[in-house]
């Protein structure tokens, strides 16, 4: 599968071809990426995690289950957060403040650098499982190129 050059980025613990986020036009991996379904946001205007959750025929509910199952599983609740988990966060360069305090506090004797490639180490891993969750459905076929290249 040829992706945008545009639309990917290098990141550390994911390697090479991360997608940039759903709002900046990213590939259906992005969903990783996304808020929890049925909340204003800040970027309201420009998100398109329901619109790909649509194309995808994945329920918000589903969606919601997936995430919180993988925070469970990884210790990624967390009261500073938006929404008490990780799995919600974004990618942005920097992040929020309270993302990143949150990691600190999950991984205390890692150097930032680490963290950082520990959370997109998860992140890859979360929007694996999200496109895995959707290959059993009739999104099948919009995922199955993506899933190759992991």
């Amino acid at each position: 599968m040829k992706l945008e050059e545009d639309k990917i980025r290098d990141l550390p613990g994911w390697e090479k071809n991360a997608p940039v986020p759903i709002c900046m036009g990213g590939d259906y991996r992005a969903l990783t990426f996304c808020c929890k379904p049925g909340y204003s946001l800040t970027f309201g205007l420009k998100c398109r995690r329901d619109e790909k959750l649509d194309e995808l025929g994945l329920e918000s509910d589903d969606f919601i289950q997936i995430k919180e199952t993988f925070s469970k599983e990884n210790n990624w609740d967390s009261d500073l957060v938006c929404f008490g988990s990780l799995s919600y966060c974004c990618m942005r360069q920097g992040g929020c403040s309270r993302r990143d305090l949150a990691l600190v506090e999950r991984y205390p004797d890692k150097s930032i650098e680490d963290i950082m490639r520990t959370y997109f180490k998860k992140k890859k891993e979360l929007s694996k499982r999200i496109l895995k969750y959707v290959e059993k459905s009739a999104g099948r076929e919009k995922v199955k190129p993506l899933l190759k290249l992991f």
